[in-house]
């Protein structure tokens, strides 16, 4: 499908900005901030992320043979513009890029009458985005976010990749401070919101969970008034957010006050069945879902995604085929069997207090009477609670059947400290570097036992998953 066209008014309406050389009859296929792979039709936004600064690009971009840039104003000079208006480069100066790469967005985004759906919370946001997809999918050409594209440049860049055969978007917004939310829900002006949950995530830059809460809430301010909120009736803060929401509210969950509920869970070998009941006598009415993945809060992820169907007018069928259809997202609940017999399960994404006690139920609940063990590394962005949370998830773990800790980061400690608080001892506990880890792992692992290996993005637990799978190549 071809793009839609931009022409030079437009990027100046949509910024705001002031065009400072190149022609009025100029056009561009399609936007974009990164230099290595931009096409020459493209319209090259200089934008400064935590990295690199884009306008130390613009040299090699214009040797590509691009022809139109948006810049900051105050990192470019009159000799500068002078050079582009010789050689015939547009370029439409701002006060800011980063907000300018969204202004375009939010301009492109109403170009398109479709309903786009925006989905965040605590946990579960990339497998309900998933799910949301391939739900809508059975009926609508969908776009969806890729991998995790959900900050201030992801989501600006999904919302650009529209084009007229798109029937439907479903957006993954994620957040730090305060603010965030509210600015991706402007940008995306979204039909239907999904707040998975509300826990314990990113207090370093928030304080406190009533803060978290306030934030992903500031996503119902921005859904348009013919749309709802869809929200976790089963989570407290779920139902403070729909007291105070100005729009629709849809609750989904198990409580007899959901709308959407699921019903009679069941945990099967490799993925989670339960009952889905849908509101206002719908044919049918009840429905038997089964989820591709494991763990009981799949079922909340498979009830905001079958809430959205609902609401967009995807048949009870189609639901159930949309959710059968989901794939899990590398990295979230993967599981593999290795030669030797033994399970992994690579939930080595992210991590957050809340998904990490999640996770280690669904670890017991896979592991029955065979040997588990967590591989846990720090759930980072907690603040002054980390040491405390920390030691939580020990406790947690101890209490909860699993048979050995092996941990690593700066928190270790604490966990150990929670485990051997509730009777786990020091002998089924083990501190180190990932590479020590993964080989004692090996050694610790038989048939059909299972280890469980979760941590913030940023301490890399897939490291010990691939040493794991490379060990096994090797046997």
């Amino acid at each position: 499908m071809a793009p839609v066209p931009w022409t030079i008014d437009q990027i100046v309406s949509a910024t705001g900005g002031e065009q400072v050389s190149g022609g009025a009859s100029v056009s561009f296929e399609g936007i974009s901030i990164d230099s290595r792979n931009i096409a020459k039709q493209d319209l090259f936004v200089a934008v400064k992320g935590a990295n690199h600064d884009g306008h130390a690009f613009i040299p090699g971009v214009i040797a590509s043979g691009v022809k139109g840039l948006v810049v900051d104003r105050r990192k470019v000079g009159d000799e500068e513009i002078a050079s582009w208006t010789q050689a015939n480069i547009c370029c439409v100066a701002v006060a800011d890029t980063v907000r300018a790469l969204g202004d375009l967005a939010a301009f492109h985004r109403r170009r398109f009458h479709i309903p786009v759906v925006a989905v965040t919370g605590s946990n579960g946001k990339t497998s309900t985005k998933e799910l949301s997809a391939s739900v809508l999918g059975r009926k609508y050409h969908t776009l969806k976010t890729i991998g995790n594209l959900n900050n201030e440049f992801g989501v600006p860049l999904t919302l650009l990749r529209l084009n007229a055969s798109h029937q439907a978007a479903v957006v993954e917004m994620g957040m730090n401070h305060s603010g965030e939310i509210r600015r991706l829900s402007e940008i995306c002006q979204p039909d239907y919101g999904i707040i998975t949950n509300v826990a314990p995530a990113h207090l370093e830059g928030l304080g406190s969970l009533e803060e978290v809460m306030a934030a992903k809430g500031e996503l119902m301010e921005n859904i348009k008034e013919s749309g709802a909120i869809v929200l976790n009736g089963d989570d407290p803060c779920g139902l403070k957010l729909g007291a105070s929401a100005r729009c629709r509210v849809v609750y989904f969950g198990q409580s007899a006050g959901a709308d959407v509920r699921g019903l009679d869970i069941q945990n099967k070998a490799f993925g989670t069945q339960f009952t889905l009941v849908l509101p206002d006598q719908t044919i049918p009415a009840k429905i038997q879902i089964d989820i591709p993945a494991p763990g009981r809060f799949m079922v909340s992820n498979a009830l905001a995604a079958a809430t959205i169907g609902y609401l967009t007018g995807v048949s009870a069928e189609d639901i159930h085929a949309g959710i059968a259809a989901f794939a899990p997202v590398h990295g979230r609940m993967n599981i593999r069997k290795s030669r030797q017999g033994f399970f992994i399960i690579d939930d080595s994404y992210n991590a957050n207090p809340g998904s990490m006690e999640a996770a280690i139920k669904t670890l017991v609940t896979l592991k029955g009477t065979q040997k588990g063990v967590l591989a846990a590394g720090d759930m980072l962005e907690l603040g002054a609670d980390s040491e405390r949370l920390h030691e939580d998830i020990g406790r947690i773990a101890a209490q909860s059947g699993i048979n050995m800790l092996f941990l690593t980061g700066e928190y270790a400690a604490a966990v150990k400290k929670g485990a051997s608080k509730q009777g786990m001892t020091d002998d089924c506990i083990v501190i180190g570097e990932k590479a020590d880890l993964a080989e004692r792992l090996a050694d610790v692992l038989g048939p059909e036992d299972w280890v469980l290996v979760k941590g913030s993005r940023s301490v890399g637990m897939e490291t010990i998953v691939h040493l794991l799978e490379e060990a096994d190549k090797s046997t």
